[in-house]
């Protein structure tokens, strides 16, 4: 059995697209149709349905997929087994963040991972929350990263970091003069919030409602990049994660201003399938993230690969 063609057909058959598996492949769509093609001419079968849109599996592909899963899995974790006798660090490691712990952030911890392990394929994808779960549950990606996470059933989570919540504001904002600001001292001002779908939103709002504070929510935005670019043209203010706004405290875009009279924190966790066996790669990953990275590694040595892999981020 060819194994190249095999997993070709695992991608086009869990995401039901040729150009998704292509992506994640980092081939040509019509290598991903030739190798589909030579597999079903090895099998003797019909593995794909195209005359549907999504594309569907046939009965036999169904059962080749299911059963292909399976044997893919315990052939990586033999792989893997091997590879960690002899010292050697090889594989793939997918990842899914979501869009608000921030493409800088990441960015460290990518790079690091990449010049320590070249050998390893790692990619990194930026999603909502609920396709982050989504996609773990449907093996798209072997780790996810999500503020207030999930821990039970089929998610496992493992916790990464707590981030401290402050004020941004514009520099010319008439709070920018503070050093520390009361929750009160933010009553009635007008604010760039998250969608009231996300998490951070409704723990923001329930921390105002438990003070009795009411603010006049201006513009809504799931995207942290655009709700940072509305508060430097002055549109409002935001409750923001200290960790996310390093960029703009650097250019002076921004003032950060933390709040003296709570302890508002965002916990970040790293979510796995609870019972998926996590390739040495993908543990090692994980180990990185909880290391601390040098002050000067910042996004002047990035290389540029990482930000053409990663161009979607700003049209989200």
């Amino acid at each position: 059995m060819n194994l190249r063609n095999t997993e070709i057909f695992c991608e086009i058959a869990t995401h039901r697209s040729f150009s998704k598996a292509a992506s994640v492949r980092q081939i040509s769509q019509p290598a991903v149709s030739q190798a589909l093609q030579q597999l079903e001419e090895h099998l003797g079968v019909t593995l794909i349905d195209r005359s549907q849109r999504p594309i569907q599996l046939t009965s036999e592909g169904t059962i080749y997929h299911d059963r292909c899963q399976k044997w893919l899995q315990d052939y990586r974790e033999i792989e893997d087994s091997l590879h960690q006798s002899s010292g050697r660090l090889t594989g793939r490691v997918r990842v899914a963040s979501i869009y608000s712990v921030g493409l800088l952030q990441m960015a460290d911890y990518v790079t690091r991972f990449r010049n320590e392990f070249p050998d390893v394929d790692l990619t990194l994808n930026y999603a909502r929350p609920d396709d982050v779960y989504s996609q773990l549950l449907r093996d798209e990606v072997d780790l996810g990263i999500v503020s207030f996470p999930k821990d039970g059933g089929d998610i496992g989570s493992v916790h990464w970091q707590d981030q401290e919540m402050v004020l941004a504001v514009a520099c010319g904002h008439p709070l920018a003069v503070l050093d520390s600001i009361s929750l009160s001292q933010i009553d009635g001002e007008n604010v760039v919030a998250f969608t009231n779908d996300l998490m951070i939103r409704r723990k923001t709002e329930k921390l105002l409602k438990k003070s009795n504070l009411t603010v006049n929510v201006v513009h809504q935005f799931d995207n942290l990049e655009t709700i940072k670019r509305a508060v430097e043209i002055n549109l409002g203010v935001a409750i923001l994660p200290l960790a996310t706004l390093r960029r703009e405290l650097e250019f002076n875009t921004l003032k950060s201003i933390p709040f003296s009279d709570c302890d508002f924190v965002r916990p970040l966790g790293i979510v796995h399938k609870r019972h998926k066996h996590l390739s040495r790669a993908a543990e090692k990953f994980v180990e990185l993230l909880h290391e601390d990275l040098p002050p000067d590694e910042t996004l002047s040595n990035k290389s540029p690969d990482f930000f053409s892999a990663n161009s979607e981020y700003e049209k989200h």
